[in-house]
């Protein structure tokens, strides 16, 4: 689904465009206009185009980028509904809320989207405050939650779509396109309305109303058992959704702790996928050098010929040796100078692709490279003695015990509205962060200990992850949909922690030895195949010569060994 065709009215007239050129060129405050943040983006499309519908609302439309699309178009007479009852609550007429919104807030409201608004001054208001009155009438129900009261009545014009248990499918519907990227509404413009909806004496502010409605919805959709809520201040969020975002992934200001720089060795933390399947080593680079090192050194030391010899033969490849130094003398004999053709051609091709090897690993490191987070799977660490711990915390509650092999991590709870929620969290955050992307990580972490089902289930088990889908193939298929990231990124703290898993698993006798095998026996496969032929053609030599001279008569007349006799005796 293209979502492009929502962004304007398609059939403007040009008179109507001409006009709004002239307003936005001669009557607007550039100077003023730009030290207004955009706010309200647009999904970028790398991760747009893995699952659109996650990203594009289905239900409703709030704003201008999906207005005018005609499958959320037909909850506005639902909205208009919503915005005839919320007039009645209001000290002000809605004509004169919009009136205000106009003079005021038209080119702020403009400003806050990084994408062009091409509609006219009125209609863009009047759009704003009748969808703010859809959204208000919606949050009431978060709000009675955050007081600890339940909605008993829902107002008939919205009975069919708002439910306070949330049970309702049109309710969870509404729920997931809140959250979307590209469909938030300034929060300065919802605290306008709540602000002319407050009475004489009434104790609370509109920050205070607004914030206990969005503290409900972050309850009713944050997969997250935290403990510590973070202190989010109201004026500093944009809109909802960033509100939701500083709530999950609190900065060091909202939780009044100060992060100390930590230091992380990435080594070994991060691999480079590509187009096609990859394939995954703990084993560092340098490991081979090292081992090669250290056989050197013995070598060195040894005075023996035959050690000599050894070294020359495992250091000098083998290959090559064989094919220079006995080849003129094996390829003399009469039987084999038939297969003296294929032989030169074996080694040509051998050492063919051992250049073109070289080659493509040279290549490799100037092709460009996605970001995935390397770490053994929840059952590769159990069958090497790790254990899992549940916490009731947040993201920055991840740690690994090196003692015990222990890692802990925060109990998260799926279900239908998660994977949009934390979806939109990750595009959300690619849009405005200046740092680390935090939220993209721990979904990166999260895809790479969750490769199977049973991965998945051990979790749950272990209280972990708790499982509101049909299967936990979901919940593995969940995790592992989400791995595709917008640009590479580095969390000290979360990296730190994949760090020590990976030191702490390749120092596991299991690891060490499958390493060793997979690097040494298994990597050279070619070698011993080679050496598996020429031992066949051996034998077939000496069965060759047999067939021709008797080899046992042969035998026969080698003289004795002195002293045979009295042992055979």
């Amino acid at each position: 689904m293209n979502s492009s065709i929502s962004f304007s009215k398609p059939d403007i007239e040009d008179d109507e465009w001409v006009e709004s050129m002239r307003k936005s060129i001669c009557e607007q405050d550039d100077e003023e206009i730009a030290k207004i943040p955009v706010s309200i983006f647009t999904v970028p499309k790398v991760l747009l185009a893995t699952d659109p519908k996650s990203y594009i609302p289905q239900q409703v439309a709030l704003g201008p980028f999906h207005h005018w699309r005609p499958e959320v178009y037909d909850m506005q007479r639902y909205k208009l509904a919503a915005a005839r009852r919320t007039q009645k609550f209001m000290n002000v007429s809605f004509d004169r809320i919009v009136e205000i919104m106009k003079k005021q807030d038209e080119a702020r409201i403009r400003a806050c989207y990084h994408k062009f608004i091409d509609m006219s001054g009125d209609a863009l208001v009047w759009m704003m405050a009748v969808d703010m009155a859809f959204l208000l009438e919606f949050l009431v129900v978060y709000s009675m939650k955050q007081e600890g009261r339940t909605m008993t009545r829902v107002t008939s014009g919205m009975s069919h779509l708002v439910d306070a248990t949330g049970k309702k499918l049109s309710h969870v519907a509404i729920l997931r396109d809140l959250v979307m990227v590209e469909n938030q509404i300034p929060l300065f413009l919802i605290m306008t309305m709540l602000e002319h909806q407050l009475k004489e004496g009434e104790n609370s502010s509109a920050g205070e109303k607004l914030k206990s409605m969005l503290m409900g919805l972050y309850h009713e959709l944050s997969p997250f058992q935290e403990q510590d809520l973070a202190e989010v201040d109201i004026d500093d969020c944009d809109h909802l959704l960033d509100f939701l975002y500083h709530m999950t992934v609190p900065s060091n200001k909202e939780h009044h702790i100060y992060e100390a720089t930590i230091q992380v060795e990435y080594e070994g933390i991060t691999e480079e996928a590509r187009d096609g399947d990859q394939e995954e080593s703990f084993a560092k680079p340098s490991d081979v050098g090292r081992f090669t090192n250290f056989m050197l050194i013995i070598v060195s030391k040894s005075k023996a010929g035959m050690l000599r010899l050894l070294r020359k033969i495992i250091f000098g490849r083998p290959v090559v040796l064989l094919a220079k130094l006995p080849w003129k003398i094996i390829s003399s004999l009469p039987i084999l100078k038939l297969m003296k053709g294929p032989i030169e051609t074996m080694f040509e091709n051998f050492r063919g692709e051992e250049q073109e090897t070289s080659k493509e690993e040279g290549d490799e490191q100037k092709a460009p490279t996605i970001e995935e987070i390397t770490i053994p799977s929840v059952t590769e660490m159990v069958k090497a003695g790790f254990l899992f711990s549940p916490v009731n915390g947040g993201i920055s509650d991840i740690s690994f015990d090196v003692k015990t092999r222990t890692l802990t991590l925060p109990v998260v709870e799926l279900d239908v509205n998660t994977e949009v929620f934390l979806r939109n969290l990750v595009a959300y955050e690619a849009c405005v962060a200046k740092g680390p992307l935090v939220m993209a990580r721990y979904t990166e972490l999260m895809n790479g200990i969750i490769d199977t089902e049973e991965d998945a289930t051990y979790l749950r088990e272990r209280g972990v992850v708790l499982n509101h889908l049909k299967s936990d193939k979901e919940v593995a298929d969940l995790w592992n949909g989400m791995s595709k990231s917008v640009k590479m990124t580095k969390v000290p703290s979360m990296d730190k922690v994949v760090h020590d898993v990976n030191k702490a698993y390749g120092e596991t006798w299991r690891v060490k030895t499958s390493k060793y095998l997979k690097k040494y026996v298994f990597a050279s496969w070619k070698i011993l195949t080679l050496l598996a032929a020429l031992f066949m053609l051996f034998l077939t030599t000496v069965q060759s010569f047999c067939s021709v001279y008797s080899c046992a008569r042969a035998l026969h007349q080698l003289p004795e060994i002195p002293g045979s006799e009295g042992a055979a005796e």
